[in-house]
């Protein structure tokens, strides 16, 4: 049995099952790949992967026990680099954080600036997605940590610890009417277009369901995944903004007005996304509590 079969096995589940598609990715060959997988289920003694008229549909009873016991010893194998690299070269490594943009733009530049000045030998990777999405690349083992608000399904392979509370405003222009109002309604805000957060988004979802709840129909105008395009929009008089509060910059929105939402939408939680069983290099370890303090390392190898 050989680590490279086993690694066949994970990435042909992890692709749809199309040994093709996985040979392309993988850049080696599909006979290579068939062949090694015949090898393994040929000395486990039974089939893997079911076939019918030489066309994969799918993988066995025993090829789903068999790929749960892959996946942990592949991550058990990832594990042990990842300790060899701790010991052997302790200042240096990578970090991929998988984030969205609300996170990236208003919550991440202090924590990554004070990352960067303690671990200046950490290469740093960012890269940005809807809460679904980078919770994917965790569980797919393209990033280490995902940092985002609720995914709309959840991921059995990954462990989520709550980091904090993203509260709602409304964005309007500063002349706007409801500026004036001294308790802003639902009613009120269903009079006027209203920019908010796309369906990938636990904002949008918030805020859907509140007028729901109220039996009133909002009137979206505009989806946006990205809060400054949203502000742009807003800005020009295409609508009001239901955003997440840290979007709002006192210092660069002066042409904008901000309305406490608290009273009318539920707040989001924002995450912390680990894949399970996952041997965290120390400055990883470092980031996460420059993030939240209350996450300490007793607390995350507790929940791992």
């Amino acid at each position: 049995m050989k680590l490279l079969q086993l690694r066949y096995i994970v990435e042909v589940s992890r692709h749809g099952n199309h040994i093709s598609k996985t040979a392309e990715l993988l850049n080696t060959s599909q006979p290579g790949i068939s062949k090694h997988i015949q090898m393994l289920e040929a000395e486990l003694g039974f089939d893997i992967l079911a076939r019918k008229h030489n066309r994969i549909e799918g993988l066995t009873p025993a090829g789903q026990e068999a790929l749960i016991i892959a996946e942990r010893v592949m991550k058990d194998v990832e594990n042990l680099k990842r300790l060899g690299e701790e010991i052997s070269a302790r200042d240096n490594g990578t970090l991929t954080i998988a984030t969205t943009h609300t996170q990236a733009r208003y919550q991440l530049p202090q924590v990554v600036q004070r990352f960067i000045k303690m671990h200046p030998q950490v290469q740093l990777h960012l890269r940005q997605g809807n809460p679904t999405a980078i919770c994917g690349m965790v569980e797919s083992g393209e990033a280490d940590i995902a940092i985002g608000t609720e995914p709309d399904h959840s991921f059995p392979e990954i462990i989520q610890l709550p980091c904090s509370q993203l509260s709602r405003s409304i964005i309007t222009t500063r002349d706007h009417p409801l500026t004036k109002k001294k308790k802003v309604t639902l009613k009120d805000l269903a009079d006027y277009p209203i920019i908010t957060y796309g369906p990938g988004y636990s904002g949008r979802w918030k805020v859907m369901e509140a007028f729901k709840k109220a039996n009133i129909r909002p009137n979206i105008i505009f989806e946006a995944i990205d809060a400054d395009i949203s502000k742009t929009y807003v800005e020009i008089g295409l609508g009001i903004g239901v955003l997440a509060t840290i979007a709002f910059d006192v210092e660069k929105d002066r042409n904008l007005s901000v309305i406490n939402a608290d009273h009318l939408f539920e707040s989001s939680t924002t995450l912390l996304s680990i894949r399970k069983n996952s041997y965290l290099r120390h400055f990883t370890y470092d980031f996460i509590n420059y993030l939240n303090p209350k996450l300490t390392k007793k607390i995350i190898d507790a929940a791992l």
